[in-house]
């Protein structure tokens, strides 16, 4: 009988050579980035609190609000591509402002990639919010559905081929290198946005059970994706928590507890006397 070995992707090095200098100006940039949107976010999440569906934000308000999620969970793990490439960008023989074009160009590209999968997730967000309100105990089984799929994705090759891409960045700069010139950097950006979409959208999808505006479950989803893309044992994170999300989904329609974002709000009313009178 043959002998079977299973073991985890290769750890790889995320890390590229740069400057230090470089290096700090660009990680301090991006984590003041990602601080202010975790501010906005945390600030509107106060307002909103926690329910099924869109909680009644129109589309473009939405994509507003997501597009700021996504800039607080996800540029620091992109930190390592964006910042070499716009490094490579700030070099090039052109004005201050043609640089600044260009280097918009990218992030622009990167988040009209997760504008996309936001438009997405607005969709199964409304159906979601429409199905928990015609059938409350509906709510038990789209959380189960959703850990389980967020459970496959990280074992499945969609993942693995993603997460390769994304902690590999001087092999994926040298490969854009060789893009051509007409909308270089926005093609770039949409380029690496779609392997991180590829990458995270199963753990995005756990924010419906869990809830959309739910601050805690959007910090420990940005530290998976984080630890994921640059921690040298990234890939048996990935195992762990695909596991951990697949024991979540046979709890789910036991446990309503682990179904915050799919839970009826209270009635006004009823919020009114909790808070009293302001």
């Amino acid at each position: 009988m043959p002998h079977v070995h299973l073991a985890a992707p290769a750890p790889t090095r995320p890390g590229v050579l740069l400057p230090r200098r470089d290096l700090a100006a660009g990680w301090t940039l991006m984590v003041l980035i990602a601080v202010l949107a975790w501010v906005l976010t945390i600030g509107q999440a106060r307002h909103m609190g926690m329910e099924p569906g869109t909680m009644g934000l129109a589309l473009p308000l939405f994509l507003l609000l997501w597009v700021v999620m996504m800039a607080a969970m996800m540029l620091p793990s992109v930190a390592p591509v964006a910042i070499t490439w716009i490094r490579g960008i700030s070099r090039r023989p052109a004005g201050p402002a043609v640089r600044a074009l260009h280097i918009a160009e990218f992030v622009s590209g990167y988040l009209l990639a997760w504008t996309g999968f936001g438009l997405l997730a607005y969709g199964a967000l409304a159906v979601t919010g429409n199905l928990v309100e015609g059938n409350p105990g509906a709510g038990r089984w789209i959380g189960a559905g959703a850990f389980l799929l967020a459970g496959l994705h990280q074992f499945g090759p969609l993942k693995r081929v993603c997460l390769r891409h994304c902690r590999n960045p001087m092999f994926q700069l040298l490969r854009y290198s060789r893009f051509r010139p007409w909308a270089k950097d926005l093609r770039v950006g949409a380029h690496h946005g779609l392997y991180c979409v590829g990458c995270c959208w199963g753990l995005m999808i756990v924010l419906i059970p869990l809830g959309f505006m739910n601050v805690a479950a959007m910090a420990a989803v940005a530290a998976v994706i984080f630890l994921e893309k640059l921690w040298r044992q990234g890939p048996w994170l990935t195992w762990a928590v695909g596991i951990a999300f697949l024991v979540l989904a046979a709890l789910a329609p036991f446990q309503d507890w682990l179904l915050p974002g799919l839970q009826d709000a209270p009635p006004m009313e009823e919020m009114n006397q909790m808070t009293g009178p302001l």
